[in-house]
């Protein structure tokens, strides 16, 4: 399994998908940065099922993945996290997306927690800098539903590409907090400090997936996606803190 973080590294995929000389076998999966521990874990299972068989993750804002797909990226399947921005890249769909996986945000500290902060409401205080993803991540989207819905007056310091870059803010101490999701904050164990957020459960994020028409493989591109929907996909997921479909 080879993580490949961008579209200019997708973009030296199509003549390798093409090489001769050997059997092996390259599919891509374009899939949202809070999916990283759980996919590279399924890639591996793909992998190992799989003989000769090497699954490429690019792992990516959702709407950055969305425009990749529909710009033609050599990748043979998305995973996005939010239906909105699956919608997006419909016309690179093969095939219905299907929802397989749900999260939650939460509000992580650093593991010693600096800022002291012993609730969401603190936030409120002025006095401690948190940060968020940008509003056309979903989860900014999501954010900005939740800090609305709370009545959080209290400005983000900054505005993060995606969830893990908000998660990479708070662990390395350039924030007293941010708002991630709850499998962002299993991944990052006692690295920070959970705190629930009011009316969080009452916001829910759909994780959708599906092939892609550019897939250069659509077989094994519709066999990764039936491994996320599979019994043992979704042990994987429930195990790394994502809720059912």
């Amino acid at each position: 399994m080879r993580p490949l973080p961008t579209l200019a590294c997708l973009a030296l995929l199509l003549p390798l998908a093409g090489c001769g000389g050997n059997d092996d076998t390259t599919i891509t999966v374009l899939a949202a940065a809070s999916l990283t521990e759980s996919f590279t874990a399924l890639a591996e299972d793909f992998e190992a099922e799989h003989d000769g068989v090497t699954v490429r993750l690019a792992f990516d804002s959702s709407a950055t993945l969305a425009e990749q797909a529909v710009g033609g990226a050599p990748a043979d399947v998305i995973a996005t996290a939010d239906t909105t921005t699956m919608d997006r890249a419909a016309d690179a769909l093969a095939a219905d997306p299907v929802v397989f996986a749900t999260n939650t945000m939460v509000l992580v500290t650093p593991a010693d927690n600096p800022a002291g902060i012993t609730s969401y409401a603190d936030l409120a205080s002025g006095e401690v800098t948190y940060v968020v993803c940008v509003a056309t991540a979903p989860c900014g989207r999501t954010a900005t539903t939740l800090l609305e819905a709370t009545g959080q007056r209290a400005e983000p310091a900054s505005l993060e590409v995606d969830v893990k870059a908000v998660l990479a803010k708070v662990t390395s101490g350039e924030a007293d907090a941010g708002l991630v999701y709850a499998t962002d904050a299993v991944a990052a164990g006692e690295e920070v400090r959970r705190f629930e957020i009011p009316g969080a459960q009452e916001v829910v994020t759909a994780y959708p997936i599906a092939p892609l028409e550019q897939a250069m493989d659509p077989a094994l591109a519709q066999d990764f996606v039936a491994l996320v929907l599979s019994d043992a996909g979704r042990r994987v997921l429930r195990d790394a803190g994502f809720g059912p479909p």
